[in-house]
Formats: C-alpha cells, structure tokens, sequence
C-alpha cells in the first residue's frame, strides 16, 4: 500500500518509477532509510521496495518517509522465488496488502526453506575446504533474508575468489560444487497468494533467465496461464532489441507492463529509476490499481 492518495496511485504516466529494488532486509546493500533517500536524491516520485521473501524492509522505510517527510510514493512489494523446470523464477507482487495472512504464511515457509538452503550449501563448502562461510554468510544477512549473494561476498571478501560472480561460476551456480537445488514455491502458488493479498504479480527480469527463446515463451504462457498480470520489460541494461522483445511478448500475451532497476547497491551499470521508461503502446501496470 502507498504513504499517498489513492488518487495519486492511479496513474505514474509522466512520472519517475522504480518498481523493483531491494534493501539490506534481503541482499541488498542499504538500510531501507538510505534507499529512500537515494531515490528522493535521483528524483523518484515513487518506489516499490521488493525484497526476496520478507516484507521486513516496509515498516521501516514507512516509518522513515514520515519522519522525514520524503516526497515519495512507497509501493509495497516482495518478490517471491519460485521454481519452474529447474529454473528460479522470480515474481514481484506489488502494491499488497503486508498483513494478508496467506501472504504471510507463504514468507514463512519460503524463509524455512532459504534456512534449509543456505545450511546445505554451508555444509557443501566445508567439503570444498571452505568452513565457517554459512556462519559468516548469517552474520552478513543479519536479521534478513540469507541468500547466495551473501555467500558470495564472504567466498569474495575472504580471497577464495576474484569477483562475486567468480563466486556462482566456482562454487554456487547451477552444477557447481556448493550449489543446493531451492526447494521454492510453484509460480501458480506465488500468483495467488499475490492476488489474495490484493497485488499486482509481475515476471521479474524475463530476458535475465538463462534459456532459449523457446522456453522463454514457453514460461510466459505458463505464467499467463495462472493468471500472471505483467512483465517486467524494462531495466537499466537492455539494448533496444531486448525492449522490442519484451514489448511483443507484453502485446501478444495481453500483459501488463511494469519496470524496475532491481537495484541492489550503487553502481555505473545500473542505479535507482537508471534508464526506465515504458514504452508508449503497452498498459503500464498501475493501471490495475
């Protein structure tokens, strides 16, 4: 839910919108108070704070607007992990109701299972001659959701590889030595507890996802099946190809069409409200709304 009108959710056309980042109460780099501030410094009129599994971040960045009187919309969101043939999917519900106890209860078995995950993966690097990375991963995570982001900065910070995404292609990627299949929620299960809670779901990244255009399509129509609402078709780094891709795929399936830098920690490739505008000829997702 937003800290302004309805009136004012209805429409973000000539505004400046990010519906996808994350704060330190997942993987991200800043406290969800820097994060606002960050996005009122680049000019956002509005914000969906969307953290992997937890809601944790929204009270607090709620909290911060009033207290700073922040001139910002704050969308609330989470995005869900599911699995899909062996794929992580990842589905943004926005604009939810955070006490929808089914929505909820979905957290608490998704963070049951990141638990589960990251323990399994600690246990995996031991046996790579690497201990003590789950516990410096927990540390990392503090109170928020662990993910594998968290062991790769400890494998980066501690030298047993050059760069975090060294981190995924040794030790934590799909079929390397560490990596623990997630045992997520389906994509129709994420949807629905979505929709119960009064939200919008939306593919995130679709052109992130390593697979062919065939199977790409092929996740599109499941999603659409189960009533998926949007597509997530435009970030920071797509080249124009990508977008014609993503804006065909929003027309052909009759989709909403949302936008997001998935911003996690400031950089030169990618940043708050970096490059987002939606093309003219889809149906932006605020219009469900």
């Amino acid at each position: 839910m937003s800290l302004m009108s309805t009136e004012n959710l209805l429409d973000f056309s000539n505004r400046r919108v990010d519906l996808h980042s994350h704060t330190k109460c997942s993987d991200g780099g800043l406290t969800p108070q820097e994060l606002l501030d960050r996005a009122v410094n680049f000019q956002l009129d509005a914000l969906a704070i969307t953290d992997h599994d937890t809601l944790a971040g929204l009270d607090i960045a709620k909290k911060h607007i009033i207290d700073k009187n922040l001139p910002i919309t704050l969308i609330d969101g989470i995005e869900i992990s599911t699995s899909w043939h062996n794929f992580e999917i990842h589905i943004v519900g926005l604009n939810i109701d955070v006490k929808n106890a089914e929505l909820n209860a979905l957290i608490g078995q998704q963070q049951i299972a990141r638990e589960q995950r990251a323990a399994s993966m600690g246990d995996k690097l031991v046996k790579c001659g690497l201990p003590n990375i789950y516990e410096q991963a927990k540390l990392l995570a503090q109170e928020g959701s662990i993910t594998r982001a968290h062991f790769a900065k400890v494998l980066f910070q501690q030298g047993h590889v050059s760069t975090m995404q060294g981190a995924f292609d040794k030790y934590i990627g799909k079929g390397k030595r560490a990596f623990v299949k997630p045992t997520w929620c389906s994509i129709e299960t994420a949807i629905d507890v979505i929709h119960k809670a009064g939200g919008s779901a939306v593919m995130a990244h679709p052109i992130r996802y390593d697979m062919t255009a065939k199977w790409l399509r092929r996740l599109i129509e499941q999603f659409k099946a189960a009533n998926g609402d949007g597509l997530e078709i435009v970030l920071p780094q797509m080249n124009k190809e990508q977008r014609k891709n993503m804006l065909n795929y929003c027309l052909e399936y009759d989709l909403y069409a949302s936008l997001g830098s998935d911003f996690h920690y400031p950089s030169k490739w990618a940043d708050l409200g970096k490059n987002l505008t939606l093309p003219e000829n889809c149906k932006p997702i605020w219009l469900q709304w």
